[in-house]
């Protein structure tokens, strides 16, 4: 059984983490959906159980997607996990380089773990998390960009004051 990984920090989950997830799922046998808590990222729009929550609402149907969260080092948790891959969307060639460095980093750490890149559906190319959170600070639609579990999570966030918007 292939165990794929689909790392990131998800905040919030966007219209293409969704199409990445999806298109993981048909070619892996298990995807997991590891949401990193990364210290270098400053100041979460949501914490990692709201992450969570979103994360299973959009893979409700998806037999074999489980969401989990981790630190550290991934190629680390997918051999406690036994992942024998580590799936990365790429949206562009901007993403490669780090991407790519990150991958032979890993190889090296950890040969028997695998990366795998997927590129984007390319009407997500443009799209990534902080363009969502930018978008929602200054009181944008986000209806496209999201899937709508997320948008109404993130709405239901708003109206109860857990969000605070310019």
């Amino acid at each position: 059984m292939k165990t794929a990984i689909y790392p990131g920090s998800f905040d919030p989950p966007t219209m293409g983490h969704l199409d990445i997830i999806r298109r993981a799922s048909k070619v892996s046998d298990k995807v997991i959906v590891a949401i990193l808590n990364n210290p270098h990222k400053k100041n979460p729009m949501f914490s990692i159980e709201d992450r969570k929550k979103m994360l299973d609402l959009i893979t409700k149907g998806l037999e074999n997607v489980e969401i989990d969260h981790f630190e550290g080092l991934l190629v680390e948790y997918a051999v406690k996990k036994q992942a024998q891959i580590i799936i990365k969307g790429l949206r562009a060639i901007s993403d490669f380089e780090n991407e790519f460095q990150m991958a032979l980093t890993n190889r090296k750490l950890t040969p028997e773990v695998e990366t795998v890149f997927m590129m984007t559906n390319d009407k997500y190319s443009y799209l990534s998390s902080s363009v969502v959170k930018e978008i929602l600070y200054f009181g944008g639609c986000i209806d496209q960009l999201v899937p709508e579990e997320v948008n109404e999570f993130i709405s239901e966030k708003i109206k109860q004051g857990e969000i605070i918007l310019a």
